[in-house]
């Protein structure tokens, strides 16, 4: 593949893409497969893998992507039991026993990571209530010592 870096030592590959990040969360927020993604990102999987174990940032990207992905599942299981498997589409195979499978494997997980996010948002939520608050309080006191300031300088 074009532009792969095949080692795992130094940094990136000068001719690998940059925005390889982007279109690997793409694909795998798609398909739930890390080689899958890695293709379409032209990176080798232990590429992206030394990326999530590295950044931080990219591995909570990566954990989104999977959660997406396995929304995406959970919504296109339910279509096919609701309106039956697809039988017009031979390259498109649908294992409905197996997608039920992976979903009940992966619900405590998916679980966890729902909850984390909404930790996080709660956690961003308080974080700028808090900050505003202080603000307030900042401004009241200011507001008081410039009282304080003017009734001395009156009397």
């Amino acid at each position: 593949m074009a532009g792969m870096n095949n080692s795992n030592e130094g940094g990136e590959d000068p001719k690998l893409d940059r925005h390889w990040r982007k279109r690997f969360l793409d694909a795998l927020a798609e398909t739930s497969n890390v080689s899958a993604a890695a293709r379409v990102a032209e990176v080798t999987p232990s590429r992206a893998y030394k990326v999530r174990r590295t950044e931080p940032a990219f591995r909570t990207q990566w954990n989104e992507a999977l959660l997406e992905g396995y929304e995406h599942l959970e919504m296109e299981t339910l279509h096919r039991l609701r309106m039956g498997v697809d039988s017009g589409k031979e390259d498109r195979k649908f294992d409905i026993a197996n997608a039920l499978r992976l979903l009940s494997l992966h619900s405590q997980t998916v679980a966890h990571e729902r909850a984390q996010r909404s930790q996080q948002d709660e956690d961003e939520v308080l974080a700028a209530l808090n900050a505003k608050i202080d603000a307030m309080r900042a401004r009241e006191g200011a507001l008081k010592e410039a009282g304080e300031k003017g009734d001395h300088d009156a009397g």
